[in-house]
């Protein structure tokens, strides 16, 4: 009877103590999984974005891995700072520069995947506005994915792929109304020849 006592005693114990590790695993109520690491990628986002948006290309190499590859809205592909600092140099700073001013939104639809400890995966949505050289303005809404790492006890952007819709963007819409509005003038052209050699035509049979 003792040794069944002790048993039953010696498995409340076990259960007690297997409960309070179990509730010490598990986050507060509230409280999302892995939250400091959240904290931390929502950090990187800020500082990224903020360097992005003050054209600070020193700034946004600090975010990046040594290795980083990136792929840009125009499907150029820049590897490593050095690839990168001279894509956004040839862009923004350059003699040929294309961009005089650019702010970002960026939107993230959900929290970072993580695999492990020391890779994670995120995605979202863009809203970038675009001051170019020559004078014109628009807004391009765009879609990103994003691949970050741990190392040396911090975390890096690893890679990025931006997109946007092929078949419905400002630029895309500029050129439908451009080619618009040669047909047309194309047309008011061929209508004015026509009438000019129909009248020429009139005079030389009188």
């Amino acid at each position: 009877m003792r040794k069944r006592v002790l048993f039953v005693t010696g498995l409340l114990i076990a259960m007690s103590s297997l409960t309070a590790s179990t509730q010490e695993a598990q986050p507060p109520a509230g409280q999302e999984p892995q939250a400091a690491v959240h904290d931390a990628l929502r950090a990187l986002k800020t500082r990224l974005v903020s360097a992005m948006n003050k054209n600070d290309i020193d700034g946004m190499l600090a975010e990046l891995h040594p290795n980083v590859v990136i792929t840009w809205q125009n499907a150029e592909v820049s590897r490593g700072h050095k690839g990168v600092r001279e894509y956004l140099e040839r862009m923004t700073k350059g003699p040929a520069a294309v961009v005089r001013a650019y702010h970002a939104e960026i939107e993230v639809d959900d929290l970072t995947t993580l695999y492990g400890d020391n890779t994670g995966i995120a995605y979202g949505s863009s809203l970038e506005k675009f001051d170019l050289v020559g004078g014109r303005s628009f807004t391009l809404h765009g879609r990103w994915s994003a691949t970050m790492v741990r190392e040396n006890g911090r975390w890096w952007l690893a890679s990025i792929h931006a997109s946007s819709n092929l078949f419905d963007n400002p630029l895309v819409a500029a050129a439908r109304t451009a080619l618009y509005v040669g047909l047309v003038v194309s047309f008011l052209v061929a209508l004015l020849i026509g009438w000019l050699i129909g009248r020429r035509s009139a005079r030389a049979k009188t």
